[in-house]
């Protein structure tokens, strides 16, 4: 295959990659996704669950849709896709950045270090005075108060509304790679959609991993169809075969 070349490659020449990955991923180990037939957004409003005015508005709405996701997450795995990646960081260290739009935190327990959560993390709280971030695995209720400041806390989440984390500085250190590999995302939520054509305009090779064509299908070099716990493992395992 042209693409695992095309690694081999730039692996042999100390290059470097980054791995954008989306819902596809972590809904192979079990975890629902947003959009789609029988995603999130079709239980719930996004307005009533997902946004600083919701908060505001019914804090204990709030907390427990994110309570809800957050036992859901103690009761899944990573899958082999997760794995995959993990190996592919174990192989070139800090030369591959690994960016998730995802919340759960999947890739760590695979083993994945070098992990950028742009939409913040179900298993931390933040406080809503001081945005002191905390490790946070239980509930929270509205009577949790910050240790620091004694404010109350809310999942360190981004919500529909508020910024992306690490857009100042390491994602467009990242995007400057000379690969860019999207894994299970939709091509529809920005500005993470907006990576591959940032990678294009750098002159970078792209690649696309997902079940079927995505938005962004165009913008790839390469595509691999199909799960990605199956996809990914031999396609990974065949780029590091020849490299040490």
């Amino acid at each position: 295959m042209e693409a695992v070349l095309e690694i081999q490659e730039v692996l042999r020449t100390s290059g470097r990659i980054t791995v954008l990955t989306g819902a596809g991923i972590s809904a192979e180990s079990g975890i629902a996704t947003f959009r789609g037939d029988g995603g999130l957004w079709d239980k719930y409003k996004i307005e009533d669950v997902a946004t600083p005015e919701a908060f505001k508005r019914n804090p204990e709405l709030v907390l427990e849709f994110y309570n809800m996701r957050r036992r859901q997450l103690l009761n899944v795995k990573p899958n082999p896709a997760h794995f995959a990646l993990a190996r592919l960081e174990e192989a070139v260290r800090d030369r591959l950045t690994l960016i998730t739009q995802n919340v759960d935190d999947l890739h760590e327990r695979a083993g994945s270090n070098r992990v950028l959560h742009m939409h913040g993390e179900l298993t931390q709280a933040r406080c809503t005075s001081c945005s002191q971030v905390v490790p946070w695995t239980g509930d929270i209720s509205v009577t949790d108060r910050c240790e620091s400041c004694g404010e109350a806390l809310r999942p360190h989440i981004v919500w529909f509304g508020e910024v992306p984390f690490h857009l100042e500085t390491e994602i467009p250190q990242a995007l400057e790679a000379e690969i860019f590999m999207a894994v299970g995302t939709s091509g529809s939520v920005y500005p993470a959609a907006g990576m591959v054509l940032e990678a294009k305009l750098r002159q970078k090779l792209t690649i696309e991993v997902n079940l079927e064509a995505s938005e962004n299908t165009p913008f790839f070099d390469h595509h691999l169809r199909g799960p990605a716990g199956v996809v990914l493992p031999e396609f990974i395992d065949a780029c590091l075969a020849t490299h040490k």
